[in-house]
């Protein structure tokens, strides 16, 4: 039996290459899903006829038989952040390597119930597990009614509702930044942080103040902002007003730029009267004037702990929750590294 055997109007099936090869079609099942019962010569002379009549398997129904479509799903949120959507594609590349494709189920409105329907249709289309990017204390607390026999895992969400969690050290990443402005002596620094509510917000002010205890300095007033340069423009008037601001960390690049903006406007260079560090490592954030030092958080590196989560969970759903910390790094840039702080002490 060859491929032209067969009408040229239907593909090959399963019974097709049991016959060429002599065998059952449980054999060829068997040797589909990897089974180890299949001697070598009975597995080599299968994949031969298989590759012979170029069958294709009904992913579908192997699906039924093995319940492993290996498919997962993300639940993200509608957003062109930096930080969520490198996070998102983090996601998507660490699955692809891994063998999986990626069904994304975008929320709107970050609220229990839009939580709760994302991750419903997600699992109508029989995920084997889900990802959900969880940036704010109300999507983890919608996360903790999700069915236990669904493996999932929580990206940057704080304590993940009881389920894994892989994060950016957010704390630490704050802290290299502090550290690094506190050691050119600028007797304080200060800072523009993030919404109040989200949870990266909270663990880069935490990471800010208790460097700042550390040096035994006590901290200013948290500015807030909600991540767009224009409230870092409006929080960068701000602190040009007072006229004794000499360092400022920004909770995100995007914030950065617009402190830059203000500060450049009421005349105060940077970094000869100013020092300015941001978050994140932006693309663009090496080409701000002057270039911004900023802390880089390692997306692919939550891609992939995320989806070794996952796998793990799917494998073993009765597995302890567990977590994957990933370390921040800081990059150092222009705005931070004047020479006259450096010679002067200022």
């Amino acid at each position: 039996m060859t491929r032209n055997d067969i009408s040229p109007r239907r593909p090959a099936v399963m019974a097709d290459v049991a016959r060429l090869a002599g065998v059952s079609h449980q054999t060829v099942s068997r040797v589909l899903n990897e089974h180890p019962s299949v001697s070598p010569a009975t597995r080599d002379r299968i994949l031969a006829a298989i590759e012979q009549l170029d069958y294709r398997p009904n992913s579908a129904a192997r699906a039924l038989v093995t319940r492993r479509t290996r498919g997962i799903g993300v639940v993200s949120f509608t957003t062109t952040l930096f930080g969520p959507a490198n996070t998102l594609y983090a996601i998507e590349q660490a699955a692809r390597l891994a063998g999986y494709f990626v069904s994304v189920a975008n929320v709107e409105d970050v609220d229990e119930d839009a939580i709760r329907h994302a991750v419903e249709r997600l699992g109508s289309q029989f995920v084997e597990g889900i990802i959900a990017i969880a940036p704010q204390r109300v999507a983890v607390e919608a996360l903790r009614h999700v069915p236990s026999d669904l493996p999932l895992v929580v990206v940057e969400g704080g304590d993940g509702g009881g389920h894994p969690v892989v994060c950016v050290d957010q704390v630490e990443g704050a802290r290299l930044a502090t550290r690094h402005l506190l050691d050119r002596k600028v007797g304080t620094v200060w800072h523009v942080a993030g919404p109040i509510d989200w949870l990266e917000a909270q663990g880069r002010v935490s990471g800010w103040r208790s460097e700042l205890e550390r040096a035994a300095i006590t901290a200013p007033e948290v500015l807030r902002g909600d991540w767009t340069p224009a409230s870092g423009y409006a929080n960068g008037q701000l602190l040009a007003e007072r006229g004794d601001v000499r360092a400022v960390f920004v909770a995100n690049d995007q914030m950065a730029l617009g402190v830059l903006r203000a500060f450049h406007e009421r005349g105060l260079r940077i970094p000869d009267d100013v020092l300015v560090a941001g978050f994140d490592d932006s693309p663009d954030s090496a080409f701000f004037t002057p270039p911004l030092t900023t802390v880089r958080q390692n997306f692919d590196a939550v891609g992939r702990h995320g989806m070794e989560l996952l796998l793990q969970r799917i494998d073993d759903p009765t597995q302890a929750a567990t977590s994957a910390v990933v370390p921040p790094e800081l990059v150092t840039r222009q705005s931070t590294l004047g020479s006259s702080w450096e010679t002067s002490g200022r």
